[in-house]
């Protein structure tokens, strides 16, 4: 499971495609609908947001937006928090400096080999990390919880 905590302007079609993906999986975790992945290091920071379930929905919303500017249409319906007030305003969630640098480099060796077109253009304009809308950027090294990749 891959919570980027890049912003998902960022991914290219497989990215965003499996972010969806995996973020689902993570809301019907948080929501106790499931049995796997209980235990999956990438979700103790939405555990420890005040409000697990809507802060995954805000996450859930961003690369919903992202997929839309790239004309693909994932369901909103799927989102258990509507696109509200409530959660487009949830409390965001630190993530390290370290950590946006260590996950931007990873995502940039998976463009390099699977969207050779994407990595360039992100290369060519000189594209910095951007952290995803639901997360605030704190100084610090790689989270303790990220596996090495």
């Amino acid at each position: 499971m891959r919570l980027w905590s890049l912003d998902p302007a960022l991914l290219d079609r497989q990215g965003l495609t499996a972010c969806w993906r995996e973020a689902l999986l993570a809301q019907a975790v948080l929501l106790g609908r499931t049995k796997g992945y209980t235990a999956h290091p990438q979700l103790d920071r939405f555990r420890a947001h005040p409000e697990p379930v809507t802060a995954v929905g805000a996450y859930l919303h961003a690369v919903r937006a992202a997929a839309a500017e790239h004309g693909y249409r994932f369901d909103a319906d799927r989102v258990h928090r509507p696109a509200d007030e409530r959660t487009l305003s949830t409390e965001r969630i630190p993530v390290t400096s370290g950590q946006l640098d260590h996950e931007w480099q990873h995502l940039l060796r998976k463009l390099a080999v699977r969207s050779p077109e994407h990595h360039a253009a992100l290369v060519a304009a000189g594209t910095t990390p951007a952290a995803h809308p639901l997360f605030v950027v704190v100084p610090g090294a790689v989270a303790a919880w990220e596996r090495a990749t």
